[in-house]
């Protein structure tokens, strides 16, 4: 399978290149020129599939023109090592767990293939790869653990000092070895920045080989579309029409939910849930698309003003911008309201949101208070609410037991040195890294 830049459809690669470069040349995200279609036995048998099974047959779909039934398998199986529950919270409204891996997040999904997938195209080079990171909270912590200790990677996380929670902070700073961790004076969308710089940075990238596991690359984004089948297969009621509502940032998430829908996955209306960076709310209100500084909010893993997955959501729906805003709706909140609809959720339900959850609850119930019932909707749920504990605490009023895994996080030594938001700065710690 070729590769194409967003930004030049005439710019085609193969896997190896897309994966370990990461980024194209001309600042476009790389896309697969042919998006296969599952054939009907396919979603006729996924309700008696396990996941691992019906994992084999997409990723042999997307991936099999690259990689034998053996590696398709060898990747899949260790990439899905932990379910995605789709649960109950009310009627109609279903929550897709998918913080059951190493750091409780959805992320673990996309970095644990992303891991794998380049140790294989890699295999038998001398060259050391540089995994650069840029993270506003989950993704530093699921490339981290993802990529430790894994031969010939060296990982390297920006993240904006402060705004990030602490927990999430220690997931990542903690661990050492072929992870190192620098702390920006800054916001995410400056680390993002950065990043980039140093992708487009020629002089910098013939002395050493620098790849991406942000959303970006196509080894961390096309995984995510997995976990939608499994939430259709699970789902009871399929006499309706779905409504899948997605807590959005980056975008990467909602992007492989699109990616699943273009496959021929029966969901009928994705909505794109955020908070006050409404970047993308605005867009399909009619606005044009325009990046903006980012805001700090309760859910800060979401608080990018400028998504880079944006071009490649408009790239699944063929550059129509009209079909894209019928099959995408926007809804944006503020703190107040995911604090207000934690609370409501927890008495009414027993069920605990996370901030980002609750922002992807919020937009589900809004979109089906407008439609009647004719849906049934599903939000993802896309990290343990331990992982926001102070802000889960001080909304509802509790202390939060963490599980086991996060306790553990907390015992560790940070490690991680100060950066100034400054691309110079940064190039010069890339080029006297070993």
């Amino acid at each position: 399978m070729q590769y194409y830049s967003t930004n030049n459809p005439n710019h085609k690669v193969d896997l190896k290149e897309a994966v370990i470069k990461g980024l194209a040349p001309d600042q476009g995200l790389y896309m697969p020129k042919s998006i296969p279609a599952m054939p009907d036995s396919f979603f006729s048998q996924l309700p008696t599939m396990t996941f691992q099974e019906m994992a084999y047959e997409v990723i042999g779909s997307l991936f099999g023109e690259d990689l034998d039934v053996a590696q398709v398998k060898e990747l899949v199986d260790h990439t899905l090592v932990f379910d995605a529950p789709l649960v109950k919270v009310e009627e109609g409204i279903y929550s897709l767990e998918l913080f059951h891996g190493p750091t409780l997040a959805f992320k673990d999904f996309g970095a644990r293939f992303c891991s794998k997938l380049m140790s294989m195209l890699m295999e038998g080079e001398e060259r050391k790869v540089r995994v650069l990171v840029a993270t506003s909270g989950d993704t530093g912590s699921a490339v981290a653990n993802g990529f430790y200790k894994v031969p010939g990677m060296e990982v390297i996380i920006l993240y904006p000092k402060g705004k990030v929670s602490a927990l999430q902070e220690m997931q990542f700073t903690t661990l050492g070895e072929n992870i190192h961790c620098l702390e920006v004076d800054g916001v995410f969308d400056d680390c993002q920045r950065m990043v980039k710089e140093a992708f487009l940075d020629q002089e910098l990238n013939e002395k050493m080989l620098l790849t991406s596991a942000n959303s970006i690359n196509i080894a961390r984004w096309i995984p995510q579309c997995l976990y939608y089948f499994y939430a259709w297969s699970r789902l009871p009621e399929k006499n309706k029409k779905l409504a899948v509502s997605v807590p959005s940032g980056n975008f990467g998430n909602l992007g492989a939910g699109i990616l699943a829908e273009r496959m021929g996955l029966p969901i009928d209306v994705f909505v794109a849930s955020t908070n006050v960076n409404k970047i993308v709310p605005d867009f399909l209100h009619g606005l044009n698309f325009k990046a903006k500084p980012s805001i700090a909010t309760i859910s800060n893993s979401m608080d990018v003003g400028n998504p880079s997955n944006f071009y490649r959501l408009l790239e699944l729906y063929g550059n129509d911008e009209a079909l894209f805003r019928k099959k995408v709706k926007g809804f944006y909140f503020d703190d107040e309201d995911t604090a207000k609809v934690m609370k409501k959720v927890q008495s009414e339900t027993g069920y605990t949101l996370d901030p980002h959850g609750a922002v992807g609850y919020l937009g589900l119930r809004n979109f089906l208070r407008m439609n009647g019932d004719d849906y049934v909707g599903i939000f993802l749920e896309t990290a343990h609410p331990g992982k926001f504990k102070s802000v889960v605490d001080k909304v509802l009023g509790i202390d939060l037991e963490l599980p086991d895994r996060l306790k553990e996080f907390m015992k560790g030594e940070k490690k991680a040195a100060a950066l100034p938001n400054d691309y110079g700065a940064f190039r010069e710690y890339l080029s006297l890294a070993k």
